[in-house]
């Protein structure tokens, strides 16, 4: 009987190991923290988002692909770090790094520095949309995305947009 009950006990556990909480971190099929830099749905479209899920936002004060966001605005808007992997669903050639004046080196996606924004609370949030008006999510080409969804999210707190 004890030989029996080895294939049983051996196959019981292959299942609870298939069943197991995903290694990304995520229970609804995605593999945003496996596969990096990646895309989501949103309300504004498909949109790049963090391993976290998280999106991302460029700032148009930003020159010639230098971050002009540091201190308070930095608190708000962190930098995407340039070490985060990119996605093999993205064309990981739109990608590149700066460096701030840290030293540190920051994620950017057709020369623009990208940020994540501290009030988005779940992945997929898009409420730095439009701050300030010089804030946008950008899409999966790279491309930021501004127009009427931008201007309906203009006042956002009163805090330092870092402009």
């Amino acid at each position: 009987m004890k030989r029996h009950l080895f294939p049983l006990v051996f196959a019981g556990l292959l299942v609870l190991g298939a069943c197991g909480d995903d290694a990304d971190g995520g229970s609804d099929g995605t593999d945003a923290a496996a596969d990096g830099v990646s895309t989501a749905s949103t309300d504004l479209g498909t949109v790049l988002v963090d391993p976290d899920g998280m999106t991302v936002y460029v700032f148009t004060n930003d020159v010639a692909g230098e971050s002009t966001c540091y201190d308070s605005c930095a608190d708000t808007w962190p930098a995407v770090p340039a070490d985060v992997p990119i996605s093999s669903d993205l064309d990981s050639a739109m990608f590149g790094a700066t460096t701030r004046t840290d030293g540190t080196e920051q994620l950017t996606v057709g020369g623009q520095p990208l940020y994540l924004y501290a009030p988005d609370s779940a992945p997929g949030d898009t409420t730095g949309q439009g701050v300030g008006e010089v804030w946008f999510v950008v899409d999966a080409d790279g491309a930021m995305i501004g127009g009427p969804e931008a201007a309906a999210n203009q006042s956002r707190g009163d805090y330092d947009y870092g402009d």
